[in-house]
Order: C-alpha cells, then sequence, then structure tokens
C-alpha cells in the first residue's frame, strides 16, 4: 500500500506532533502524534530494510529518535 496519500498522512502527522511540541507544550501528545505517523512509510514499505538507501533509514532513524525524545520530555517534565 504505498500511495501519495502515505505521504500527506505522514507529513501531516509530523507537523501536528511539532505543533503540539513547540505550541502547545504537550509532549506526550507530540510522542503519541509522531509515533503514529511512523505507521504511514512515506516510502516503499514493501522495500526491505537492507535495500533501502541510506539517506531513508537516516530520516526513519532520526524519526523515531525524536518520538522517544518527546516522550522522555513528557515523563520527565510531567507536573512542571
Amino acid at each position: 500500500m504505498n500511495s501519495p496519500f502515505n505521504k500527506f498522512l505522514y507529513i501531516g502527522f509530523i507537523l501536528l506532533g511539532l505543533f503540539q511540541a513547540i505550541v502547545s507544550k504537550d509532549y506526550m501528545q507530540a510522542a503519541a502524534s509522531l509515533g503514529i505517523g511512523m505507521a504511514f512509510d512515506p516510502f516503499n514499505p514493501e522495500q526491505k530494510w537492507m535495500d533501502r538507501p541510506m539517506w531513508q533509514k537516516a530520516v526513519l532513524i532520526i524519526h523515531l529518535a525524536l518520538v522517544a525524545a518527546m516522550f522522555g520530555f513528557g515523563i520527565g517534565l510531567n507536573g512542571k
């Protein structure tokens, strides 16, 4: 299921997560939105991990690190 619609959903959830983190300061919601965005792989999901170009791997790993960071901020700043 690799459609242009996946790319729009991926970008939409990234923008929503960034808005929630930067403007709303709601890091748990940002982590959830960014995590949901990962479900909509903007690249070819049928391509094996080892066959992907290095830049695609980097984008997905950085995205995963951003989700983990937002989750960490949400846990660490809870109640402040």
